[in-house]
């Protein structure tokens, strides 16, 4: 019934949702639009602006990890991807068009249980204009990520890499400690 790369995601993500769907597809319109592959290292940068649902298609079918350094969250709360590749510098950014998940408002959770499934067929069965904005796009890409020595914690003890310290009076602080401390 579905696809062999959306099972995948799914697989990884633990079940479909309208996330899920709105990830893979937008990952497979950015695929289509910029001759994108799947990173083996750190060549392919995803920047994502949202944490939903839709960001494990991101990872599954493009390899692009927290871990590598070459995911990039950015706190907006939309359903925009951009991804560039390192080598060429060529970058795509997908935006989900607006309306797409309004069905979803005041549903109660049986009728939201039957219009989600709904919603997956419909978004993984839209064509790429009805779902999307997708547009090249010009971005200064991150550096590929560092790898940088761990600290002890001057207060809780727990190794911190060192870049991500707050140093006062000569002591090294993790960040959630210097929130509490200074």
């Amino acid at each position: 019934m579905y696809p062999d790369d959306y099972r995948k995601v799914i697989e990884f993500h633990g079940h479909s949702c309208p996330g899920v769907a709105i990830g893979y597809r937008a990952v497979k319109a950015a695929i289509e639009k910029a001759d994108l592959k799947r990173a083996g290292d750190e060549e392919l940068v995803a920047i994502v602006e949202n944490d939903s649902c839709s960001v494990d298609a991101v990872q599954v079918l493009l390899g692009c990890t927290f871990g590598k350094g070459n995911l990039v969250f950015k706190d907006y709360g939309k359903q925009v991807f951009t991804l560039g590749e390192r080598t060429t510098g060529k970058a795509v950014r997908v935006s989900l068009l607006p309306g797409i998940l309004e069905a979803y408002k005041g549903l109660i959770e049986e009728e939201g249980q039957r219009m989600r499934r709904k919603m997956v067929e419909k978004i993984l069965s839209g064509t790429e204009k009805e779902l999307f904005k997708v547009e090249e796009v010009k971005i200064h890409l991150p550096e590929e990520a560092q790898i940088h020595s761990s600290v002890l914690c001057d207060h809780c003890g727990e190794p911190t890499m060192e870049t991500r310290t707050v140093k006062k009076e000569g002591k090294a602080y993790c960040i959630p400690c210097s929130n509490e401390l200074l």
